[in-house]
């Protein structure tokens, strides 16, 4: 057996060609030169240079060498104005702050268009979520612009890591999987909640822009429970749903609940007992009115929902049960107009985010690529429209992959190995015979009138 790198006309993704006429027929190439304005040469053609960079994340690539998987084989009869890394990596890093806002505003047009060709936002004219979260991205360069000192928890110890504290935002619904809506990078050591307000009141525009005419409830854990962000839900006319933390006042409008308002509810482990129609859970659940900030202009009323988990002694002796039970709090202050039971399951479904978060950092969020702390600003906005481009992708090509990993529509869909063959001045893409996802890259294919044979 020998190997020979002689081919000019084979390609390793073929199913770029889709989603890149994809993001075409969305606005992504018009939206980026109609916002981004960069200046010098070196920020020419922005729009050709960010689809090199979300064309190579698509591929897999976490770092700026790597967008060279867009230039193999047969890819320059593909696709015209592919870019070099090297100069993909000094397009980057001409990125200010202000330009980076313009790329932002190119995302958010750009998920527009994809919820408008693509049910990736099915049901969102009568429920939409809103989730926001931060997460620490460790980096070990020490000279990187804006790096700093974050908290995180590693193997259930707190540590301090050095890196950057990327503030995400997403769009859900109870039927579909989430998008992202809104991306920010802060340094390590900046403060969860820091710019989180301003972050939400541009995803609700973008959520009422793709069509949010329903409800909107605004998901978060304890770290953003502050008054800017009640505030900012408030003033938007939307709903919230917010973890707290069990300080001294919560922990009294826990206690002040009465025992016969403890309602079992599904968790895991449940068992439903048929004979009284009902759970039987070590969770149980409640509600009391709270009033949050007393005392002050933000001051706000509203349900606050408890959920509590009995503490068991795992030294305790059989039959002999303690003489006062004692349990774990868990409490969300939230104005949801659905039931108690729907609203606690409800924000529990904030753990989406962590999906999303962890799809991020296997992908294109593995690394921050370079020490300008605007160009790494810059990758992960195009890290934002890669997932929302892969995830329309999967809703085009077939039900099953409507809430898969991004990394399984990559490797089944896009990286898929094809050979080019000219005919009349046609490119003619000859895929691998059998392959077990054919039904789904036809799908793909057809969606975006590309059909192959």
């Amino acid at each position: 057996m020998r190997a020979t790198f002689d081919d000019p006309n084979l390609v390793s993704c073929a199913g770029l060609v889709p989603v890149m006429r994809l993001a075409q027929m969305v606005g992504l190439p018009a939206a980026v030169a109609d916002r981004v304005h960069l200046p010098g040469d070196t920020g020419s053609n922005p729009a050709g240079k960010v689809a090199t960079i979300v064309a190579g994340m698509l591929a897999g690539a976490d770092s700026i060498d790597d967008l060279g998987i867009a230039r193999h084989g047969g890819m320059p009869s593909l696709f015209t104005g592919v870019y070099a890394p090297s100069t993909l990596g000094s397009f980057l890093r001409t990125f200010t702050h202000g330009h980076v806002r313009q790329l932002q505003a190119a995302a958010r047009d750009t998920l527009i268009g994809l919820a408008d060709r693509a049910p990736i936002l099915a049901g969102v004219d009568v429920l939409t979520f809103v989730d926001v979260d931060s997460m620490l991205r460790r980096v070990y360069g020490k000279q990187k612009q804006g790096i700093g000192f974050g908290h995180a928890k590693v193997g259930g110890y707190n540590v301090y890591l050095r890196g950057y504290n990327p503030l995400v935002t997403t769009l859900s619904t109870p039927l579909s999987a989430p998008v992202i809506a809104a991306t920010r990078l802060r340094a390590g050591n900046a403060g969860s909640a820091r710019g989180a307000a301003s972050q939400i009141s541009e995803a609700i525009t973008t959520a009422r822009a793709c069509g949010a005419s329903g409800e909107i409830v605004v998901r978060a854990d304890s770290a953003f429970y502050t008054k800017t962000v009640i505030t900012i839900c408030r003033r938007r006319d939307v709903r919230f749903s917010v973890t707290t933390r069990i300080d001294a006042k919560i922990r009294a409008a826990c206690d002040s609940i009465g025992d016969d308002q403890w309602i079992d509810i599904q968790y895991p482990q449940a068992v439903f007992d048929e004979d009284t129609s009902r759970w039987i859970s070590d969770a149980q659940i409640a509600e009391t009115v709270y009033t949050a900030f007393a005392g002050t202009r933000h001051q706000v009323s509203a349900r606050l929902i408890v959920r509590r988990i009995r503490r068991d002694d795992p030294t305790q002796i059989p039959g002999q049960e303690e003489l006062l039970p004692t349990y774990r709090y868990h409490a969300v202050f939230t104005d949801s107009p659905f039931t108690l039971v729907q609203a606690e399951a409800q924000h529990r479904g904030h753990a989406i985010i962590e999906q999303v978060n962890a799809d991020l950092i296997a992908g294109p969020l593995a690394h921050l690529p370079s020490g300008k702390f605007s160009a790494n600003d810059a990758w992960l906005t195009c890290a934002a429209i890669t997932h929302n481009l892969t995830r329309a992708a999967g809703h085009l090509a077939a039900s099953a992959y409507r809430n898969a990993r991004p990394t399984t529509i990559r490797t089944r869909i896009i990286n898929v190995a094809a050979r080019l063959a000219h005919r009349a001045r046609t490119i003619h893409l000859h895929l691998p015979d059998q392959w077990p996802w054919q039904a789904a890259l036809d799908n793909l294919f057809t969606a975006v009138n590309t059909t192959p044979d």
